[in-house]
């Protein structure tokens, strides 16, 4: 039988990816198997095994997948706002909010990403997406250099417990609105 072409296999890859985000949004990382993510990307149990190696494996890739998705929507909405630091800051800073209280991120980067990949595991990947380029755009609005560590880890942290906050709400829109409101008396600070 012919091997796969590296094509092939990368859509396969990508069709697990696909099926097992919607799983774990779905379900919950404890209540999805390796067999149910396989009989929902049309492939054997083997070949998510042969790209991810374990459940564990394959949530950390979703996971990744979804935090990188995070930064693109800063990105995107910092460039979009124009040439203006401040501008970028107040864009990203609320593109954060709304990108990862929305769709699957909600469940699977706030709820069971810090269990199943470790706390550490989550920082390292907020840090190397999000609140990377949270230090750049506090960077560019001059907070000062001997201040800009702890200015980025506290407003990402406080928009991190805003995210959480607004996925235990119940009135999920309100409280984006109330967060959106809250978040711009914190960038005030720093544009003043």
């Amino acid at each position: 039988m012919p091997r796969a072409s590296a094509a092939d296999a990368a859509e396969t890859a990508q069709r697990i990816l696909g099926a097992a985000t919607e799983l774990f949004a779905l379900r919950g990382f404890a209540a999805v198997s390796l067999d149910d993510v396989a009989r929902a990307a049309g492939v054997t149990r083997g070949a998510v095994y042969h790209h991810y190696a374990n459940k564990a494996g394959l949530f950390g890739a979703v996971a990744a997948t979804l935090q990188a998705g995070v930064a693109a929507a800063v990105v995107q909405a910092a460039e979009a706002a124009g040439s203006h630091a401040g501008d970028q800051l107040r864009a990203g800073s609320h593109a954060f909010l709304d990108a990862i209280t929305s769709g699957p991120a909600v469940r699977i980067l706030l709820i069971d990403a810090p269990v199943v990949i470790g706390w550490q595991g989550w920082r390292r990947l907020d840090a190397e997406n999000s609140e990377a380029h949270l230090r750049d755009a506090l960077r560019h609005t001059n907070v000062a250099d001997d201040l800009l560590d702890a200015s980025t880890a506290q407003l990402s942290g406080a928009m991190n417990e805003a995210a959480l906050w607004i996925a235990r709400h119940d009135e999920t829109e309100a409280a984006r609105a109330q967060a959106h409101s809250a978040l711009d008396r914190l960038l005030n600070a720093y544009l003043l």
